[in-house]
């Protein structure tokens, strides 16, 4: 029987193997040295407040696998040999398999700081990490003079960092930001929604510190982390240090071996490795040559869900390439949601014209970038509204334009039936800034029913 051995349990691995379950009888191990049970990575961050428990986050009962014939392994993979097709555990069991699928993640990216890896010092990524954080924070219970941890600074403007900070705003934990840019997550936001944010992320009581990078962190007498010093010079004392400056594919067992690796490991767009029977998907995956309006790394959720769907078919027999279709990515700011679709970059290519509306509190935008001649829709941000994201998928494949997506956002509105809409306030303000005459069209009912 064929034996498929899939590395790494995160969301990649584990469709992989469901969809290769529902497609054939193979025999299926799945291998990890996080935990035993596939969790949902993104409720770390609630476990560590207190909203939920470990159990909580796991989408499948435990007997789920045993009853799928699907086995885990809980142990360490430290290398593969290709050619005898046997994968090397740290508890000395050697795997075989027939077919291979790499899906090990990411880590938080380090950059050879000095004092780097001194107790007090880490990322957010992986369970270890929520597990570390306890151990560094007191529990919140406790009285400030037994607070092991007053002051934190995390080093990074992004996603993961922002989590953090909401973490530790809850052990009552005073956070700084070290931010490289001149504006919060200044690689990916233009100048008018990174201003929002920061203004929001200023308002939880988190202070910002932008064109400001980490230089070393310090040890206390206690050999933990006591201080950090700042490239241009500064001091500044801290219990915790969180390195949030990204990740990067888990790839450091793989090297010296025969497998194709850049950044990460090189695929092509069936998700193929440049070894017969060997794939990787996920955070660990960089496609070669990059599909056409998304980067040659992707590491979210969603196209980790896709590309294990895309590989258990090729492993079954019928081979496809991977077509996530436009980009589109969500999360949350603390209160406020983020939506993302199709391209808006930080800044505009020449080609590129932009319409930003913002409301009269600051806590609501729309960013909608279309090309300058045609007024072909290419992307759009909004942050506080929360849109449909099929319709607006549908409308990048139809290549509106914008003055059509500006008069049907009614029919793309998600918020709650009883919210007040913006739309009216959105229109006028495209009206008004182009000097344009659309009317706002009434919500079709039937064609939202029809995306369901």
């Amino acid at each position: 029987m064929k034996h498929v051995l899939i590395i790494g349990n995160g969301i990649s691995g584990i469709t992989a193997a469901r969809h290769i379950r529902k497609q054939s009888d193979f025999r299926i191990t799945v291998v990890s040295e996080e935990t035993k049970h596939f969790f949902s990575r993104t409720a770390l961050m609630y476990i560590y407040m207190g909203h939920m428990g470990y159990e909580q986050t796991k989408p499948y009962e435990d007997d789920f696998w045993a009853e799928n014939r699907i086995d885990l392994v809980h142990d360490r993979i430290e290398g593969v040999d290709f050619n005898k097709k046997v994968a090397h555990t740290q508890s000395g069991v050697p795997l075989a398999y027939d077919a291979l699928i790499l899906a090990t993640g990411s880590k938080p990216n380090k950059f050879g700081w000095k004092g780097q890896d001194l107790p007090g010092v880490q990322g957010l990524y992986s369970f270890q990490d929520l597990e570390l954080l306890e151990e560094n924070t007191h529990p919140p219970l406790c009285s400030p003079k037994e607070r092991k941890v007053k002051q934190a600074i995390i080093v990074g403007g992004g996603l993961i960092g922002v989590e953090l900070a909401e973490m530790l705003l809850t052990r009552n934990i005073e956070v700084h930001f070290l931010i490289r840019e001149d504006r919060f997550w200044g690689g990916v936001l233009p100048k008018e929604e990174g201003e929002l944010i920061r203004r929001h992320i200023e308002s939880h009581h988190v202070k910002l510190h932008f064109n400001t990078e980490l230089d070393e962190a310090i040890p206390g007498e206690d050999g933990r982390v006591h201080q950090i010093r700042t490239k241009d010079g500064r001091l500044m004392d801290c219990q915790l240090l969180g390195l949030t400056a990204g990740v990067s594919p888990n790839v450091e067992f793989l090297k010296n071996t025969e497998l194709a690796l850049n950044r990460g490991i090189l695929v092509n767009e069936y998700l193929e490795t440049n070894i017969p029977d060997v794939y990787a998907l996920g955070d660990c995956a960089e496609m070669k040559t990059a599909i056409s309006g998304r980067r040659p790394i992707e590491q979210v959720w969603y196209t980790g869900r896709m590309m294990g769907e895309t590989v258990a078919q090729s492993i079954c027999g019928e081979r496809i390439a991977y077509s996530p279709g436009h980009w589109f990515n969500s999360a949350k700011f603390f209160d406020i949601e983020y939506q993302t679709y199709g391209r808006v970059n930080a800044e505009l290519a020449p080609e590129e014209e932009h319409f930003y509306w913002e409301n009269i509190a600051g806590d609501k935008c729309l960013k909608m970038v279309f090309d300058k001649e045609t007024k072909r829709f290419i992307g759009l941000n909004v942050f506080g509204i929360r849109l449909r994201h099929e319709l607006l998928d549908q409308w990048l494949n139809e290549e509106r334009d914008v003055e059509f997506i500006i008069s049907n956002l009614k029919n793309a509105n998600f918020d709650p039936e009883l919210f007040k809409g913006d739309e009216k306030a959105i229109i006028q303000a495209y009206n008004k800034e182009f000097n344009a005459q659309l009317e706002l069209k009434k919500k079709r009912w039937k064609q939202i029913f029809a995306l369901k």
